[in-house]
């Protein structure tokens, strides 16, 4: 039987978050807080803090490159602070743990779509039955719209 764990790789702490396509960043760059969260739920609104917010510096994040950072910060849109922080923030469950574990799978999606590179549009052209067939509908509708038209004697 062989051991299963991943093995700790030198670039990265053993204790890092790992944020997707190998970006990371430290737990204490994760800036936590919480408040009271609207909506329904009754006194359990009004007395318990289960709405979680996350923020994170865009300068904290590890193993992302310049091409990644602008992507980012065209991906991200409405995470994105002034400050140059990911704001992002969870309120859909009656407890704060679970808000945290969305706002931190928010959180590595965002991330993960910034660092996977669009795939780049390979100019082709039409081929020659392609060409063909365009032509041949062109002309049948043309030929059909022709017989519409009915002149006076004949």
């Amino acid at each position: 039987m062989t051991d299963e764990s991943p093995q700790p790789r030198p670039d990265r702490p053993t204790n890092a978050v790992r944020l997707g396509n190998g970006a990371w960043c430290m737990p204490d760059d994760l800036r936590w807080s919480f408040a009271r969260s609207g909506g329904p739920g009754g006194q359990n609104v009004n007395k318990v803090s289960t709405k979680a917010e996350l923020r994170i510096a865009l300068s904290s994040l590890r193993r992302f490159g310049p091409d990644d950072r602008a992507r980012l910060e065209t991906t991200a849109g409405r995470f994105l602070t002034a400050s140059g922080e990911i704001l992002v923030t969870a309120d859909e469950t009656r407890s704060q743990a679970d808000n945290r574990e969305i706002c931190l799978s928010r959180l590595k999606s965002i991330v993960t779509a910034a660092t996977t590179r669009p795939k780049v549009r390979k100019k082709t052209k039409p081929s020659r039955g392609a060409k063909e067939r365009r032509l041949k509908d062109k002309r049948v509708s043309s030929e059909k719209k022709q017989r519409r038209n009915w002149k006076p004697g004949d």
